[in-house]
């Protein structure tokens, strides 16, 4: 047996501690596991609130998880990627046997699963890899299912973005929500999931589609990505703005990307009658909604949560890259910065003031 991979990964040691780049031990792959060699990965709002303990209180956790790079080594029994396939990880791995998967929903899998074995520290310590990747590092170990073969001309820095937050937001809009042509859609929230959105009710067709933020600097963003109406919410009523723009019925689809009750208010009554609420922004566990039971009988339509866009890896991933690599899919536009892995902390900050929609980390 050969000797660990040793790696250099970005750690969260402790709640709210500023994050540290250490020395990290991959193991070989095992059975049904994969070593990837990362070659990007976005920082997400997810890996924030792992290092805010928002998550929850495994530390240390191995940060990363939105990345796209090439398979260096198989366990036994893997025959979905070989070594030198470029794939994107996804943090869902579906097992093929549960009930959902068996129903034939299987991005419903109620038993998605990651690696047996552990990455540690150097001195042993067992790491808690983000959503079960932990891809700030120049390797990472992962279940085989979480890797997903893509074309590989599509850039790394682009492509890796699908593994979590853009597939949510696109995932929101065509596959939760089914926006077809001519729909009429409003986003409340613009940053990456939220412009995610917009530009997937843009790709499905959608006549008016409606951004809704505090910060015109996003919704000047969101235009860029097919918004044809935009509100700020901190000036102007939001209801009555979707209202007024859509012939004083409301949106037949209504997106939160927030994950607030007031938002999700805003986006309930917001809709037209009949009309479907997606709830991809994600609460913390403290919050509670309340709404008139009458208005939700009243109002008929649908209330959708999305979980991951409620996308199918294998099916949504290569589709969405064919789609960018022939210029359809502007997927280009959420990479504001491309840094090195030991900028991961200035780029929480810049996160945090809202300066950026994904900063990148780039291996050499």
């Amino acid at each position: 047996m050969r000797m660990p991979y040793e790696v250099q990964g970005v750690v969260a040691r402790g709640k709210g501690k500023p994050v540290t780049l250490e020395t990290i031990h991959v193991p070989d792959p095992g059975p049904g596991e994969a070593v990837v060699n990362v070659q990007a990965c976005g920082v997400c709002h997810t890996d924030l609130h792992y290092r805010e303990g928002g998550i929850n209180d495994d530390f240390p956790f191995l940060l990363g998880h939105e990345a796209a790079g090439v398979v260096e080594a198989v366990g036994a029994g893997v025959t979905d990627v070989a070594p030198g396939d470029y794939v994107i990880l996804n943090w869902r791995a579906v097992c093929g046997a549960c009930r959902a998967c068996l129903r034939g929903r299987p991005w419903y899998c109620f038993n998605t699963h990651n690696a047996t074995q552990k990455m540690t520290l150097a001195d042993g310590t067992v790491l808690s890899p983000a959503l079960g990747i932990g891809a700030f590092a120049a390797k990472t170990l992962v279940a085989s299912g979480q890797c997903t073969k893509v074309d590989p001309a599509a850039r790394p820095a682009v492509a890796g973005l699908l593994g979590c937050g853009v597939m949510a937001g696109l995932g929101a809009a065509i596959n939760t929500g089914g926006v077809t042509r001519g729909d009429s859609v409003a986003v409340i929230g613009c940053g990456g999931v939220g412009d995610a959105a917009i530009l997937g009710a843009s790709v499905a067709g959608a006549g008016t589609i409606i951004a809704v933020d505090v910060d015109d600097r996003k919704l000047e963003w969101a235009r860029g990505f097919g918004a044809t109406h935009t509100v700020n919410s901190r000036s102007t009523d939001p209801v009555e703005a979707i209202r007024e723009l859509t012939g004083g019925n409301g949106a037949d689809v209504v997106i939160e990307a927030v994950g607030r009750p007031e938002t999700y208010k805003t986006a309930f009554y917001a809709r037209d009658l009949a009309g479907t609420v997606v709830l991809v922004g994600v609460p913390t566990p403290e919050m509670q909604l309340e709404l008139p039971l009458l208005d939700v009988f009243g109002r008929g339509g649908a209330l959708k949560s999305s979980w991951y866009g409620d996308c199918l890896p294998s099916r949504d991933f290569p589709m969405l890259i064919d789609l960018y690599l022939q210029g359809r899919l502007n997927l280009e536009g959420f990479v504001s910065e491309t840094i090195s892995i030991d900028q991961v902390e200035d780029a929480f900050a810049k996160m945090e003031r809202g300066e950026v929609l994904r900063s990148v980390v780039e291996f050499p």
